[in-house]
């Protein structure tokens, strides 16, 4: 039969916490080797300097721009470049007109690209679609055989729209070499020619495109996610959903209708007709031409394709923060220094070390062996934190700044309570007359519910100044957060099962004078007293029957007016449970 009880379970729960370490080191490592990770933490601008760059707005049809607009493009810029909140980077308004976005470290060609791209977003159905490469001059189409439309065009999708002038500019048009030339902001009322950039997966393709349809500020929202099937499962392709406001619903369905007209006729005909294809387009450029296959009638399509995860993410946060009515222009960019430097990062770290040396002092002093669980646990807890922040700075471009510091400062001794509360109750129990294993498992009971309740009103601490709070204050919140989760995997996964293991041990459980767990120096007289005797109320410590007799006055002092009569009669005697009756 196989061995089972509490230290088989605890040495199971341990090996749990090794794995998780085990993984979460693979996690680590295999990003580093990939080249996408480090083993250090991101730092933040603060500790590290970054990149500042002034940016320009420019308003459509060169009128000025009001301080409503601008702070709108400071709300969308900041969330472009820092989403969750956690990434450190400052974006301010100078002089009351440029933006000043500053980021640490270097930023990547990604993100200075997502700045850059803060032109208003808009949809427009496509005409023609064709080679990414420009017609060599003398193989161009014949100035007899360009169209001359001699009727208004009917609706965006118009061939009416396809004058000599676009389909020059089409020939010519190379999305292959593109020219570094920067052009003018299309007309919306006007066709455009363009380019859809070449990714890992898609070549270039170039279009004309007719009128704008609908605009990207009527975009609600922008979520990305797996598929679901013909059944309802969730298959393992990604999609984009994109929710319209009321207004654009409307104009979105009347769009679809005629685009699905022209997918079902292509169907028909064995063909692929552009024209049931509906562009995006953001800074000019298509970001994405899906085809229209169903009418949509509430406002929210799903673009499907050969999206990965990371595809996915990019098209759902252009399309959810590429809706800004204002072009930028990158005025200057300079690398700047650290705004707090090495010393502030060097005291910060010296005042945890200070109170970590203040924790082991007081736990050993306190705890004495004992305290030596504490100090495994919190290296624990310590190492855990470690590598979890440097995973999200790998993942989720987290980044650690002076105030983040102060979080885990702060934390350590968030964590130490935890241990306390925990082996006080066993002390308690001790102190009863129980047996160390006995009090081991009836001190976790007790305790836990406070650790939790303890831990929930840090989380909750943390979530409310992480979502009503900007930039470092959002760090610190993030972790304090962070910080009160390891915690709770620690005190449950390692501080527990540990002195279950070794409350087994000869040097804990009989009670060594120096194991912080000895029952003679905690003054507790066991219920046996030998001789056929067992412990009475006046046997119990000091300490104790002075707990007892608090109890009794404060049991007395709530009595009734009958109740102390009657006691004062010799009729009233308090039972083993607490409760009164009568003789």
């Amino acid at each position: 039969m196989a061995r089972t009880g509490p230290k088989n379970s605890a040495r199971r729960v341990l090996t749990w916490l090794g794995a998780i370490f085990v993984v979460l080191t693979a996690v680590l490592g295999g990003g580093v080797i990939s080249g996408h990770a480090s083993w250090a933490p991101k730092l933040a601008l603060d500790l590290e300097g970054g990149t500042q760059m002034i940016l320009a707005p420019k308003v459509e049809g060169a009128s000025d721009i009001n301080e409503e607009q601008l702070n709108q493009a400071v709300a969308i810029i900041r969330q472009r470049v820092d989403g969750s909140g956690v990434a450190e980077a400052e974006i301010s308004t100078q002089s009351g007109r440029n933006v000043v976005v500053s980021l640490p470290g270097t930023p990547s060609k990604e993100t200075r690209a997502l700045i850059q791209a803060s032109a208003d977003m808009n949809f427009r159905p496509v005409i023609a679609a064709g080679d990414p490469a420009a017609v060599p001059e003398e193989s161009r189409t014949p100035e007899d055989q360009l169209p001359k439309p001699t009727e208004a065009p009917a609706n965006a999708s118009d061939d009416n729209w396809v004058t000599a002038d676009i389909v020059k500019a089409f020939e010519a048009l190379d999305c292959v070499n593109p020219s570094d030339e920067k052009q003018e902001r299309s007309d919306p009322t006007k066709p455009l020619v363009t380019c859809e950039p070449a990714t890992a997966t898609t070549p270039a393709i170039k279009y004309i495109l007719g009128p704008v349809e609908v605009k990207g500020q009527d975009i609600s929202s922008s979520t990305f996610e797996q598929v679901q099937g013909a059944q309802g499962s969730v298959t393992n392709s990604w999609g984009v959903t994109i929710t319209f406001n009321s207004d654009a619903t409307a104009k979105f369905k009347e769009v679809t209708e005629r685009l699905n007209q022209f997918y079902t006729a292509s169907l028909a005909q064995g063909g692929n007709d552009p024209k049931a294809q509906f562009a995006i387009v953001l800074d000019d450029k298509v970001i994405s031409a899906p085809r229209s296959l169903a009418v949509i009638t509430d406002g929210k399509p799903q673009i499907t394709g050969n999206f990965t995860q990371a595809s996915a993410k990019a098209l759902s946060d252009q399309l959810r923060y590429g809706a800004l009515p204002i072009s930028f222009e990158i005025q200057s960019q300079e690398q700047i220094s650290a705004t707090l430097g090495g010393d502030q990062l060097r005291l910060g770290l010296l005042a945890g070390v200070i109170g970590l040396l203040l924790v082991v002092v007081y736990s050993l002093f306190q705890y004495r062996a004992l305290g030596l669980v504490t100090i495994a646990s919190l290296v624990v807890a310590g190492v855990l934190t470690y590598l979890a922040i440097a995973i999200l700075g790998w993942t989720e471009n987290y980044r650690l700044s002076l105030a983040g510091v102060a979080g885990l400062i702060v934390a350590i001794g968030q964590t130490a309570d935890s241990f306390i509360v925990y082996f006080e109750r066993i002390r308690d129990e001790l102190r009863e007359g129980r047996g160390l294993v006995s009090a081991v498992e009836n001190g976790w009971k007790r305790a836990k519910r406070t650790v939790l309740a303890s831990k929930a009103v840090n989380l909750l601490a943390a979530l409310v100044l992480y979502f009503v709070a900007v930039g470092n204050v959002r760090g610190f919140a993030f972790t304090l957060g962070l910080t009160a989760i390891a915690d709770l995997i620690v005190v449950f996964m390692f501080t527990h099962p540990t002195l279950q293991v070794l409350a087994r041990t000869k040097f804990f459980g009989e009670g060594h004078r120096f194991s912080g767990l000895s029952p003679d120096r905690l003054g507790a007289i066991p219920l046996y007293r030998g001789a056929g005797r067992l412990r009475t109320p006046d046997d119990k410590p000091a300490t104790v029957r002075a707990r007892n007799s608090g109890a009794v006055a404060e049991a007395e002092r709530r009595m009734t007016i009958a109740e102390r009569r009657l006691a004062e009669k010799g009729q009233l005697t308090g039972t083993s449970n607490g409760t009164k009756e009568e003789k």
